[in-house]
């Protein structure tokens, strides 16, 4: 499955920015099931530093700067992805106990299982707590095993919480969102890495895009796409293993990874500094196409 993905970010500005310092995680990663097959970042006005570096979790971040005034700031990424995932799900209950993991994760020497063991630790937007705890152990039975018990936490999320874009924040605290039961993407997989952290298990947050598509017999419109966010799981042996809270799944062909670190803060789209400028506007829009073969390798006007 091929992909092109277009997300273009506007920002505004009531007054001239006189200077600008940027961090944009746009770039998607290559792993086992996905392949970057092309990127190109479009920056207007044309930076005066522009740089590429991985960063402690690998994914591709680009520094930039723009020093001469300016009113609007456009970033656009267009990035070509192949999906190479075969489409299945593992068996869930052929996972090792939950027990096992927390206790591998506690005391193996593995250089593997350490560099998970960090992601079993608080956050900067996830800190564990006796509320986070309580939700998850109704999932964790004892014995259970560890995908069996992420699926059923996953599928309560997915039930008992309303999606609502208008409650949150990327501030807002766990706590509100468990107490109130509403957020968006961000949020669910925020609280389901919460829970898993507090049950001693390791897992990561992922930043990327879902492929939507319109009801049948409507076009999709342009800029309807979003970025989308959901976790990854990690069992030794096994490795790490998807699971989205917004859409009770385990994504295999259509969500495609940007990012991914310990939460929201270590994989932002787009963030910086900004010098002056006043109140600004912000206009972001995503498209994620689906290409076929006459299609695919266009590059971006």
């Amino acid at each position: 499955m091929k992909y092109r993905v277009t997300h273009q970010t506007i920002y505004h500005y009531n007054e001239l920015a006189s200077l600008c310092h940027n961090e944009a995680h746009l770039t998607p990663r290559d792993d086992t099931t996905q392949k970057c097959l092309s990127h190109h970042l479009r920056i207007e006005p044309l930076p005066a530093i522009q740089q590429n570096h991985q960063d402690f979790f690998g994914n591709w971040v680009t520094y930039f700067s723009i020093q001469i005034p300016h009113q609007v700031l456009t970033v656009t990424a267009a990035s070509e992805v192949e999906i190479q995932h075969s489409g299945l799900i593992p068996f869930l209950t052929d996972s090792p106990a939950w027990e096992q993991v927390r206790d591998q994760l506690q005391s193996s020497l593995e250089p593997e299982v350490l560099a998970a063991r960090e992601l079993a630790l608080d956050s900067p937007f996830i800190t564990t707590n006796d509320l986070l705890h309580a939700y998850a152990v109704p999932s964790f039975t004892p014995q259970r095993p560890i995908l069996d018990a992420a699926y059923h936490l996953m599928n309560r999320i997915y039930t008992e919480f309303t999606y609502d874009p208008n409650f949150t924040t990327i501030v807002t605290p766990l706590t509100e969102v468990l107490e109130h039961r509403r957020g968006v993407c961000q949020d669910f997989a925020h609280l389901m890495i919460g829970c898993l952290r507090s049950m001693g298990l390791a897992a990561r947050y992922v930043s990327g895009y879902l492929e939507t598509l319109p009801l049948p017999g409507q076009e999709k419109l342009q800029g309807s796409d979003a970025s989308h966010a959901w976790l990854m799981v990690y069992v030794p042996n096994y490795g790490w293993v998807d699971f989205d809270p917004t859409n009770n799944q385990i994504p295999t062909c259509q969500h495609i990874t940007m990012a991914w670190g310990r939460d929201y803060s270590d994989v932002t789209p787009l963030k910086g500094i900004i010098f002056g400028g006043g109140e600004h506007t912000l206009v972001v829009s995503v498209d994620v196409e689906r290409l076929t073969s006459e299609s695919a390798g266009l590059a971006m006007t």
